[in-house]
């Protein structure tokens, strides 16, 4: 029984009276049935409707009081709220930029056409066999790659239905939201083209930049979770921003040179795949001129940034940038001059990942948008105290004496 003899628990109960134990969810339920008036013929009616209400109270919780790890993503997904729908958001960019690792490891251990078709993995099989003609190694590779893909589509839908159902709407989230499951769908459909055109660089390439185009919205809505839906107000001047488009903009023509260098070099996926007839020497001139322009221009952005007196936040994401640009720099030209082996050439697409995602974070930094929802603010989140900083005004944030 419940604390006073009721029957009900009483609003606001966390912990079970005689346990102790936490409440994750509870839920009261009653049956309600229609009984039928006592009668002198029937004393067992009289005793059916003396007899008290049943109330079944379910809770889903351990030993502990914490729910389960699945509850909890359960929860995130179908009851989320704005910090649930942040980690899912994350989620989905870690998602979509290690796809982006995995298709290297593909293309660096030859196992590009280590399923030989597609949607099936043989022309008779949707997975790996051993007459195919093919090691058994490298079609275990690809297959894998292929199934890591239902997983990317899987974290995808799984924040679309959080988005969907996040209270109050947010259409602008949901929007992005949407652009995930749709471009993983595109994304695996063009990876079959890749594979029945055996490896084009050409299809290669804008698989890549696919995956890239992907990234964009992936990291877009994790930004977008910690910011209101009032229109987005410039935390630097009009220059300073149209700098940082045009530094991301290099960033992209950077990415693209990237795919053709890796389109004429070595590491073509399979032995029999075609080739670029580019000159090796003289993409990788191209490459590494737009690298430089590029770390120029990161250079040429912190110092204005520091001049303007812009906000700490927009100066650590240039910097940030700038780290990482160097760091993708050396590895370049290490595997360059080591003659370009597939450890290096797998860490510089996973460098190239992150220097994409740093350029997209100098962006959404040179802006802000009303904070709406003070309670998405998670263990002194930098984007949010840097956004919360410009948008609510010193009095705003002082404490009432009343």
């Amino acid at each position: 029984p419940w604390p006073g003899g009721s029957r009900h628990p009483p609003p606001g109960t966390a912990r079970h009276p005689a346990s102790g134990h936490r409440l994750a969810r509870a839920r009261t339920t009653s049956r309600v049935s229609r009984r039928r008036a006592p009668s002198r013929t029937d004393p067992g009616a009289r005793d059916a409707a003396a007899a008290p209400t049943m109330i079944v109270v379910v809770a889903h919780s351990d030993k502990t009081g914490t729910p389960s790890p699945l509850v909890r993503l359960r929860d995130a997904v179908w009851h989320p709220t704005a910090s649930s729908l942040r980690s899912l958001a994350l989620l989905g960019v870690i998602a979509n930029a290690g796809i982006i690792v995995s298709g290297g490891a593909v293309r660096l251990t030859q196992s590009g056409l280590g399923c030989p078709s597609w949607p099936k993995c043989t022309g008779d099989s949707l997975v790996p066999t051993r007459d195919s003609g093919h090691p058994a190694l490298n079609m275990a590779i690809e297959f894998g790659n292929r199934t890591l893909t239902f997983l990317v589509l899987a974290v995808a839908v799984a924040v679309f239905v959080a988005a969907a159902r996040l209270t109050p709407r947010r259409r602008g989230l949901l929007r992005l939201a949407a652009l995930q499951p749709l471009g993983v769908v595109a994304q695996a459909v063009w990876g079959g083209v890749t594979v029945l055109t055996k490896l084009h660089p050409a299809t290669v390439a804008a698989h890549y930049m696919l995956s890239a185009a992907i990234l964009v919205a992936a990291y877009a809505l994790y930004a977008r979770t910690a910011e209101g839906d009032a229109p987005p107000t410039p935390l630097v001047g009009p220059r300073l921003r149209a700098l940082a488009f045009v530094l991301t903009a290099v960033v992209v023509a950077l990415l693209a040179a990237g795919t053709i260098v890796t389109g004429t070099g070595p590491h073509a996926g399979d032995a029999a795949a075609q080739r670029f007839g580019f000159d090796i020497e003289e993409v990788t001139r191209v490459h590494g001129g737009l690298a430089w322009l590029t770390v120029a221009l990161t250079v040429a952005l912190i110092i204005c940034l520091r001049r303007a007196h812009a906000p700490e936040r927009v100066r650590r994401r240039a910097t940030a940038l700038l780290v990482i640009e160097l760091a993708q720099g050396a590895i370049g030209y290490a595997q360059y001059y080591l003659g370009v082996p597939a450890l290096l050439v797998g860490l510089h697409m996973l460098g190239s990942a992150l220097l994409w995602l740093a350029a997209l974070a100098v962006i959404f930094a040179t802006r802000s948008r009303d904070m709406e929802r003070l309670a998405i603010v998670d263990h002194g989140d930098e984007l949010f105290e840097g956004q919360e900083r410009a948008a609510v005004t010193p009095s705003a944030r002082r404490p009432s004496r009343a």
